[in-house]
C-alpha cells in the first residue's frame, strides 16, 4: 500500500492489484495443532484484504470439503458485507473441492471459476456417526446416563438408535439444507440452470459439468482469469494470517512430546482424531 501511495504521489499509475485470500481445511474449529476456517481466524485476514485502497477486486483461493454451516455462513456473510461496503468485486476460484460449505464460501463471491476437473457442489447436509451398543455389551459394560431432559442424550452412540431420535436429527437437517439453498439461489439466481432434484440433492459434479448447470461460471485458474480481466501486470497480493509459534518445530513423531508443552498433549490426542475424520471428509471426493 505504501509503494501505491508513492507512485500517485509521484504521479504514476500503480498496477492493478488484487487481494487473495486462501480458504483451505474443513470448515469450523479446529484446535491448537489443527486450523479450521472459522470467522475468528479468519476476520482480521478479511479485513485487511478489502483495506486495500484503489484494488480492482478480491479473489477468493477455495479447498475446502466442508464442514460447519454455520461458519460457512458466517465467513461468506463476512466477504459479503465488506464487498458491499467498500464496493470491490470478489472472484472464487476452486482448486481441488470446493463443496458443500466449500461451495457455500464461493457462493459468497460474484463470480466463481474452477478447473475442469474440480469437485463442486454437494448441496446437502450430512451427519455421521456409529453404534457401539453391542461393543459396550459384549465386554459387560453398562452405560449409565441421568438426563433433566428427555432428549438431553438424544443420538448417544452407546445407545440403541431411537427412531424418534432419527426424525427430530432429519428436521435440523432440512432446516440448514433449507438455508444453504437459499444461498445458492440469492447468489446464483437466474444462472442456475436444472430444478432442485438436480441442483440440490447433495451431489456434487467436475467443474465441467459445474458450469453447464449454472453453479459456477467459467473454467480457469487464478492467475489466468485475474490476468484476462485486469491485464498481464496485474499484481496478486495474498493476505497471510498470524503464523504460529510451533509451525515448523514438530519434526518427528519421536520428539512430538517433548516439542509440545505439557497442556497441549491433550490437544494432540483431539488433533489426531480430527485428522482421522478430516481425512474422511477429503476421501468422500476421492482426493
Amino acid at each position: 500500500m505504501l509503494i501505491r501511495r508513492i507512485l500517485t504521489a509521484l504521479g504514476r499509475k500503480p498496477p492493478p492489484t488484487v487481494s487473495v485470500i486462501r480458504l483451505s481445511g474443513i470448515i469450523g474449529a479446529g484446535g491448537a495443532l489443527r486450523q479450521g476456517i472459522t470467522l475468528s481466524a479468519l476476520a482480521p485476514v478479511i479485513e485487511r484484504a478489502f483495506a486495500v485502497p484503489d484494488q480492482q477486486a478480491v479473489a477468493l483461493q477455495i479447498n475446502s470439503p466442508g464442514g460447519s454451516p454455520v461458519q460457512s455462513a458466517l465467513v461468506a456473510g463476512r466477504i459479503r458485507q465488506l464487498a458491499d461496503e467498500k464496493k470491490v468485486p470478489v472472484f472464487a476460484f476452486a482448486e481441488d473441492v470446493a463443496a458443500s460449505g466449500g461451495y457455500w464460501l464461493a457462493c459468497a463471491a460474484d463470480e466463481i471459476y474452477a478447473d475442469p476437473s474440480s469437485i463442486i457442489g454437494s448441496i446437502g447436509v450430512v451427519s455421521a456417526g456409529f453404534g457401539f451398543q453391542d461393543l459396550i455389551a459384549r465386554y459387560g459394560i453398562e452405560r449409565r446416563v441421568h438426563t433433566s431432559g428427555t432428549r438431553k442424550a438424544m443420538l448417544d452412540p452407546f445407545q440403541p438408535e431411537n427412531d424418534d431420535d432419527v426424525i427430530r436429527l432429519k428436521a435440523i437437517q432440512s432446516e440448514i439444507h433449507d438455508a444453504f439453498i437459499g444461498m445458492v439461489r440469492s447468489r446464483r439466481g437466474g444462472r442456475l440452470i436444472g430444478t432442485d432434484d438436480d441442483l440440490f440433492t447433495g451431489e456434487f459434479w467436475t467443474g465441467t459439468r459445474a458450469r453447464e448447470l449454472g453453479l459456477i461460471d467459467g473454467l480457469g485458474d487464478l492467475r489466468t482469469i485475474m490476468r484476462g480481466r485486469f491485464g498481464e501486470k496485474v499484481k496478486l497480493r495474498l493476505v497471510h494470517g498470524e503464523r504460529r509459534w510451533w509451525r515448523g518445530r514438530i519434526r518427528t513423531e519421536a520428539t512430538l512430546t517433548s516439542a509440545i508443552p505439557a497442556g497441549l498433549v491433550d490437544e494432540f490426542a483431539h488433533a489426531v482424531i480430527g485428522a482421522v475424520e478430516e481425512r474422511a471428509m477429503w476421501s468422500r471426493f476421492g482426493l
